[in-house]
């Protein structure tokens, strides 16, 4: 109980005045992604964005050091593969899995793939992507 209490003390520490336009009773699986959608991002830097919400998600990334992806993982059992480690072009992604047991496996890009956006949702879907 202890612990609980310094969490919840800490989020509210952590979330600024934006926290109160939230209605915390609406915030369920189907609408996190809304949420964390509305939250800012530096598209100018490169890096990677991992959120995952439930229980063994995985995310294997393999990328160059000029890659920015966003990835967002809400459900049981979902599978990540990006890899672009192959070029030094620069490469913006984002990739989003709402449900459970899905494998989405993105290899290379190209001029084509840069800016995508990869979107699944549903259970025990497979995407395979491959940019060469």
């Amino acid at each position: 109980m202890f612990t609980l209490r310094w969490s919840i003390l800490a989020l509210f520490i952590v979330l600024p005045l934006q926290a109160q336009e939230i209605d915390w009773d609406k915030i369920n699986s189907n609408t996190i992604f809304n949420l964390i959608a509305r939250q800012q991002t530096d598209h100018t830097s490169f890096g990677s964005n991992i959120i995952q919400i439930g229980e063994y998600n995985n995310a294997e990334l393999s990328l160059n050091a000029r890659t920015h992806i966003a990835v967002k993982q809400l459900g049981d059992f979902n599978t990540l593969y990006f890899i672009n480690s192959f070029t030094d072009k620069e490469t913006k992604a984002a990739v989003t899995a709402q449900g459970n047991n899905n494998i989405i496996d993105v290899t290379g890009s190209n001029s084509i793939s840069n800016g995508i956006q990869i979107n699944v949702k549903g259970d025990n879907k497979t995407v395979f992507m491959r940019n060469y």
